[in-house]
């Protein structure tokens, strides 16, 4: 986790030329961006497809030939932030050890979160619209959280534990990091009395903290599985 350090973030916003009609970009393309520029300037409640429309300089009708309705494009906006999610983690540095592996992972999560935070607040932070609209939303959901459950199974191996139980120790990872990346955003953080090695440090901190919890569970899986093969 060195070298992540918590600063004001400034949303990234997507480049959509408002004078032409999309060529060159797919209008179904073209209308992902547009909406994405919406919600960063006005926020979600704001986004409609005619809104979409006028920025791409194309009839009010033409996004609909893509999304029947505002709640398709907004699942697509969401599930195309998770699929870059997904890449992001399984581009981490590989480590054949494990809990250095989890490390990278980690900090591949955090990085993610700061250098994106309108997509990863549009992921966890913001009502899902029916995902009736979008049933490939779900599945990049899950391929994110797939990530965090492979990496994490070597660890488990000669521990005879159940998927159930890996599964919540990846719920747990996943809400430290999860946490750790929110707070490191939040305005509050500007108004805390810390001193700058805390805050240069908090990541770091967090994934020794998070890396101690696993070898302890590890270590207690592992003598409870040596007591009942002795028994």
């Amino acid at each position: 986790m060195k070298g992540l350090r918590p600063q004001a973030l400034m949303t990234r916003k997507p480049k959509i030329n408002e004078t032409q009609a999309p060529e060159a970009l797919e209008l179904k393309d073209a209308c992902i961006e547009a909406a994405q520029a919406v919600i960063a300037e006005h926020g979600i409640e704001k986004l409609s497809l005619r809104d979409v429309a006028r920025r791409l300089n194309v009839s009010h009708q033409a996004p609909y030939k893509h999304y029947p309705s505002r709640d398709h494009l907004l699942a697509e906006v969401i599930r195309r932030c998770f699929r870059r999610f997904t890449v992001a983690l399984n581009g981490r540095t590989r480590s054949r050890d494990p809990i250095e592996d989890m490390r990278s992972l980690g900090t591949s999560y955090l990085s993610f979160a700061l250098q994106n935070p309108l997509e990863y607040r549009l992921m966890f932070g913001t009502p899902w619209p029916n995902v009736d609209a979008s049933p490939d939303l779900v599945t990049d959901c899950q391929h994110s959280f797939n990530v965090l459950r492979n990496a994490l199974t070597p660890l488990y191996a000669g521990t005879k534990a159940n998927a159930d139980v890996i599964d919540a120790d990846a719920m747990f990872v996943w809400s430290s990091m999860h946490g750790l990346a929110t707070i490191l955003q939040s305005q509050v953080m500007q108004h805390l009395d810390l001193k700058p090695e805390v805050m240069q440090h908090a990541a770091a901190n967090v994934m020794k903290m998070v890396d101690t919890a696993l070898m302890a569970r590890i270590e207690a899986l592992t003598a409870t599985a040596q007591r009942h093969t002795g028994s």
